[in-house]
């Protein structure tokens, strides 16, 4: 006679679900991922976006704590070394690295204290554009009618004054151009682009299923805007944010170059370009080094723009 208990034992062992013999597969191995995340997974392979992230992480360390980089003065000079151009040789890094000019300044130093003006007109525009236009944008797109009418003529309008032109009429009224002024002059003409952007994801996301459902279940307009709309309006904001930014630091240099932006006492790669223009012929390195690292500083921000735009981009991916 057969062991019943035995017997009683191999059928439960036959009929036991699968995951009771076998290890639990590791949670969260193939979790869907976010379009944030698919994003981040995207840019980690991206060359663009790590030759352009390195770029701007030195740019940002030079602009923070430029005495790093260089102990001679960016504006005392001594006329011992007049339009000395001659590099000297075996000392990277040195005062004469990279030449004098007409004062006896070190191009170097003047070069290194230029990136902190630079940088920063660029970043505090694209702060602030970003933020105007992303408001007019979200109100004009979610409330429609009379409100986006309105907003759509009064962003028509500046769009339609030429960006550089209207600087310089902003300019001239003011008899000291800071950096600060450059900032409110390039700010007051440049959010129109970012408002359209905004407006047009607002249009789109806001018949979304979720939003409506955010709506019957009694969320106010506020909740509605900043906690469905907003986060996921922002990729082509940032995309058109990140591009633009390197747009802004070159209208700086070209305000400076034609002397209706920074001027001396400041220290910027514009006025250095407008400096070395009167003496292209006898003293090059003085335009050849600030036009470099404006071209440098244009290209990171546009490569890390394009690399951001093709993660975030579901039909380029």
């Amino acid at each position: 006679m057969p062991d019943v208990t035995k017997t009683v034992a191999a059928v439960e062992d036959a009929v036991a679900p699968p995951s009771a013999a076998q290890p639990a597969p590791a949670k969260n191995k193939d979790k869907a991922r976010s379009l944030w995340g698919d994003a981040w997974q995207d840019l980690r392979r991206n060359p663009y976006f790590l030759v352009s992230s390195v770029l701007i992480f030195i740019l940002l360390v030079i602009t923070a704590f430029p005495s790093l980089f260089t102990s001679a003065s960016p504006t005392v000079g001594d006329l011992v070394h007049h339009f000395n151009g001659k590099p000297e040789l075996g000392k990277v890094g040195s005062e004469g690295w990279l030449g004098y000019d007409g004062q006896g300044r070190s191009v170097y130093a003047r070069l290194i204290y230029g990136t902190r003006a630079s940088v920063i007109v660029g970043i505090c525009v694209t702060l602030i554009v970003t933020v105007i236009g992303s408001i007019m944008g979200m109100i004009a797109g979610y409330f429609g009618g009379v409100v986006d009418a309105v907003l759509s003529r009064i962003t028509d309008i500046f769009f339609g004054i030429p960006f550089l032109l209207g600087a310089m009429v902003v300019l001239q009224s003011f008899t000291e151009r800071t950096v600060w002024v450059v900032v409110f002059a390039l700010a007051f003409l440049g959010w129109t682009q970012i408002t359209r952007v905004m407006r047009g994801a607002v249009i789109t996301i806001k018949q979304a299923d979720y939003v409506h459902a955010a709506k019957a279940l009694g969320a106010g307009t506020g909740r509605i805007l900043l906690r469905h709309i907003m986060p996921n309006a922002m990729a082509p904001v940032i995309v058109v944010a990140t591009i633009a930014l390197g747009g802004y630091i070159s209208a700086e240099a070209t305000l400076s170059y034609l002397g209706l932006g920074l001027s001396s006492p400041t220290i910027s790669w514009g006025v250095d370009i407008s400096a070395g223009v009167n003496q292209i012929r006898v003293a090059q390195h003085i335009l050849l080094y600030p036009s470099i690292m404006l071209s440098l500083t244009v290209l990171a921000f546009i490569m890390l723009g394009e690399a951001v735009r093709n993660a975030l981009d579901p039909k380029l991916r």
